[in-house]
């Protein structure tokens, strides 16, 4: 590998006034030591995450990005940790072995682009896995490092017209939801000849499950649910709870919003939709795509944050658009207090839960059994730090075990259908599907609707279900 240091002691590329905080003008991390000495291999601190700089010319900078992505690559060439996570990893490692010097320095800058291309965010190299991640010293962030490289290139070429479709949710969803057109489209989708010729057409594999569409969304369903109920404050929850619909439960999985509306009001808890919703903007940023996401941040903060004002905790049954809320905005947009305000206020629902059941403010009688549940726990998930909170909750239902699998599902959302990633989806999914057939658990269970469906097309289960679907189940709701 190359060396990390100069002849001075100072980290390369890095003046020496930097050291101690180093940050560099794109907001990109880079390598730093104390008094020349790099003084541990590992951190067993809590790993910080940076603000974005996505404003500043420099992030915007193809050589500023090249240096940060081959200072980046080097480290992770002498560690390979990661090499069973994601495609991104073993593409890195291909590139270096079969370079002419086996390092970095001789491959190609033009191939770093086909490891960007297989990282999808999933954020479990930072959050589980990675050594060097602040406050180590050499400051690695290699999921924000790819969105950084993902944006330049979208800035610089676009993006495909397929690729714009499958991340403007809402978009088709509008379309795909209107009456008559949403059977047509669900009854295409299910046929083989027509996702054939639509994978040849539109570059999504003819293998993918696709989600179905619905003109009954989340939001015509539960127009007349919300129940008057008292609120009661509990630990550091308000008893009065507002639901971000997003695109993928309003459109594609509608009766799960009814399940989290019987749920809570069954534990006392006052719970109605946000009055207006947008996309979070996930599916934007991964695609690089920034200003959509500011587009949708400035038309969802103002709505969540007014319904902050009003006194009520916020949450969504879609892990991503709780990360997008709790952590992606607040480090794209560190000095906007309305972003602050909804981030401080925005919940998991199972966190929310078991924030009350510790407080003695849950409902646990609970009429059904669940018996033995495989849970995937979400990876959007996993990264908020709240530990496994679903697992906690159904387990006090009696007779119930619940087995988690914290390998990732390789799904993403639009990874696993486009028509060049699928492979490579199913290929990550498989040690899990492994274990999900030695198990046979009664319920395949997914935080993720889409990582859910994905598994459950690929192992022995017919469907997976939501955790908040099972509790309903439970409670015989």
């Amino acid at each position: 590998m190359t060396d990390l240091q100069n002849s001075d002691g100072e980290a390369s590329g890095s003046p020496a006034e930097n050291v101690l905080n180093p940050i560099n003008a794109s907001g990109s991390p880079q390598a730093a030591s104390r008094d020349g000495v790099f003084s541990r291999e590992g951190s067993l601190d809590a790993p910080t995450r940076h603000p974005i700089a996505w404003q500043e010319p420099a992030f915007w900078d193809q050589d500023n990005l090249e240096q940060e992505l081959e200072r980046v690559f080097d480290i992770c060439h002498g560690c390979r940790r990661c090499v069973s996570l994601c495609e991104s990893f073993p593409t890195l490692f291909d590139l270096i072995d079969e370079s002419d010097s086996f390092e970095i320095d001789s491959v190609d800058k033009a191939d770093f682009q086909k490891v960007v291309d297989q990282c999808y965010l999933c954020d479990l190299c930072y959050m589980s896995k990675c050594p060097y991640v602040p406050p180590h010293e050499w400051q690695l962030d290699f999921p924000h490092l790819m969105l950084r490289a993902k944006a330049v290139k979208f800035k610089q070429q676009g993006s495909s017209v397929r690729n714009t479709l499958l991340s403007d949710t809402d978009t088709v969803g509008k379309l795909a939801s209107i009456p008559l057109i949403d059977i047509t489209v669900n009854r295409l989708n299910k046929q083989p000849s027509f996702r054939q010729l639509f994978e040849k057409a539109a570059g999504v594999h003819h293998q993918a499950p696709v989600p179905e569409y619905h003109h009954r969304t989340m939001r015509k369903r539960l127009k007349q649910q919300s129940l008057p109920l008292k609120a009661k404050p509990l630990a550091n929850t308000s008893g009065k709870l507002a639901l971000f619909a997003s695109c993928y439960g309003n459109y594609n999985r509608p009766e799960i919003g009814e399940d989290i509306f019987k749920v809570f009001q069954h534990n006392q808890i006052a719970i109605e939709l946000v009055e207006q919703e947008r996309c979070c903007g996930m599916p934007k940023l991964e695609l690089g795509d920034l200003d959509a996401v500011a587009k949708a941040k400035a038309f969802n903060i103002p709505a969540l944050a007014e319904k902050v004002d009003q006194g009520y905790d916020l949450t969504a049954l879609v892990p991503s658009c709780v990360l997008m809320f709790k952590q992606e905005l607040p480090l794209l947009f560190p000095d906007d207090e309305a972003v602050k305000k909804v981030q401080q206020a925005f919940f998991d629902p199972f966190e929310y839960l078991h924030i009350r059941y510790k407080a003695g403010g849950m409902n646990t009688e609970f009429k059904q059994s669940l018996g033995d549940i495989s849970y995937h726990i979400a990876c959007h998930l996993r990264v908020q730090n709240i530990g496994i909170k679903a697992r906690e909750i159904l387990q006090l239902v009696p007779d119930t075990q619940v087995h988690v699998q914290e390998r990732c599902s390789g799904h993403d959302g639009t990874y696993a259908v486009k028509a060049e990633s699928y492979p490579f989806a199913v290929k990550i999914a498989k040690p899990l599907v492994k274990k999900l057939n030695q198990q046979q658990a009664r319920f395949l269970s997914s935080d993720c609707p889409m990582a859910g469906q994905h598994l459950a097309e690929l192992s022995d289960h017919s469907a997976a279900l939501h955790p908040i679907t099972l509790l309903r189940m439970a409670y015989d709701l």
